[in-house]
């Protein structure tokens, strides 16, 4: 008697049916889409506790996200003097090395203001001049720099308006790179800031603005340099950056001062009292913003489990750990994990598999803000297991168990 061929015939559609939907359902372990890395600065509220400021204008800015905290008459054209000599130290950096020797050209000899005296055919590295320059503020250590980097101080200025141009600054221009009074040389405390905002992000300036004290050579002996910032030594945390003053400027200053994490920016053009407006902006900042780390000092470690891999989880981490500048008086922040439930070997180092989604209520209004999505990427590859296809995996099992003819 011959059994009927049906039973066989519906296993082997079931088969066909299996592998049919394994792609839908390889598709439903792995996550959606890759993650964006996208970076949502709060609105930060202006400061209201700041006190009487001398200046005629000046602002607070915030280092990381550039938003200002504070400002009064910040859009106001005016002289800047010797904080010109920041956007110099950018400039001279992008045409030469810190190691390359400047032979100090008969026109730098002899500038009025501010000098190191220098003497003509004298060779310095522009690292030397550089510190020559932000330290002493010397005039004649700017025009060796321009000329020796540019071929002369109007090349030189061309380049800083260009520079200022790329930055966006759209109320600033230099004739000269010592800030010497000229009426077409200007600019207004918000560029100033975003200027020194650009000057603290290069690492070597950074350390040049806060050194208090230095020696250069000069001839077979030294010069010792002293920066003219007091705030080096009054204010905790200060890290710069650069005084100005010239009988039509008044009294200018940059500063900057960081604190666990948070730096700040301060300006002030035309003040009579500016260490103490610059204390008073600095610590109304201080006092009401900090910054926060988003994955804490550890950072975010999860174990993913991985299907068909030779091991059977991948660490999962943060790939990066950003800062925000946050109000202290803020709700707590939430953290969302979006992961999948597994994945699928091959997994790949690096390899992008959820996201952290950052909110929180920044401006007490009761609604939570998105503040940042992180993205979630594995530490290490796991590979695929050596074994039969999945396909012919299904097909021996139910062909073990398909009744015989």
């Amino acid at each position: 008697m011959v059994r009927s061929a049906r039973p066989r015939c519906r296993l082997l559609c079931l088969v066909l049916a299996l592998l049919l939907a394994l792609p839908c359902l390889c598709a439903a372990g792995a996550p959606s889409a890759s993650p964006v890395h996208t970076l949502d600065f709060p609105k930060l509220s202006q400061l209201t506790n700041v006190g009487e400021i001398s200046a005629k204008s000046a602002v607070l800015i915030d280092a990381t996200s550039g938003q200002v905290l504070y400002e009064k008459d910040a859009e106001l054209r005016l002289p800047m003097a010797s904080t010109t000599k920041i956007m110099t130290a950018l400039c001279a950096l992008e045409l030469a090395t810190p190691d390359d020797v400047i032979t100090v050209d008969a026109r730098a000899v002899g500038i009025e203001g501010s000098s190191v005296y220098l003497c003509e055919n004298e060779q310095l590295t522009l690292l030397h001049l550089l510190y020559a320059l932000l330290l002493a503020s010397a005039n004649d250590a700017a025009a060796a720099i321009a000329i020796g980097t540019a071929g002369s101080v109007e090349a030189f200025a061309d380049y800083m308006n260009q520079k200022a141009k790329a930055l966006g600054l759209k109320n600033t221009h230099f004739e000269n790179p010592h800030g010497l009074d000229s009426e077409q040389h200007y600019t207004t405390a918000h560029d100033l800031a975003l200027i020194a905002r650009e000057v603290l992000a290069h690492p070597l300036l950074r350390t040049m603005c806060s050194t208090r004290k230095i020696t250069i050579p000069q001839g077979e002996g030294v010069r010792v340099l002293v920066n003219h910032n007091k705030l080096l030594r009054l204010y905790d945390g200060a890290i710069g950056v650069k005084t100005g003053f010239t009988k039509k400027s008044g009294r200018c200053l940059v500063s900057a001062a960081e604190r666990d994490g948070l730096t700040l920016i301060a300006v002030t053009l035309a003040a009579p009292d500016d260490w103490n407006d610059h204390t008073r902006m600095l610590d109304a900042g201080f006092s009401t913003f900090e910054s926060v780390r988003l994955c804490g000092d550890q950072g975010f470690e999860s174990l993913l489990p991985v299907t068909g891999g030779k091991e059977g989880y991948v660490l999962v981490q943060n790939a990066a750990n950003i800062s925000l500048t946050l109000p202290r008086n803020r709700s707590a922040m939430l953290c969302t994990v979006e992961l999948p439930r597994f994945v699928y070997a091959d997994v790949e180092a690096d390899q992008i598999v959820g996201q952290l989604v950052f909110q929180c209520d920044t401006d007490g209004d009761g609604k939570t803000e998105v503040l940042a999505r992180l993205p979630l990427i594995t530490a290490y590859a796991v590979q695929k297991r050596k074994a039969k296809p999945i396909w012919q995996r299904i097909t021996d099992w139910l062909l073990r168990r398909a009744p015989t003819l």
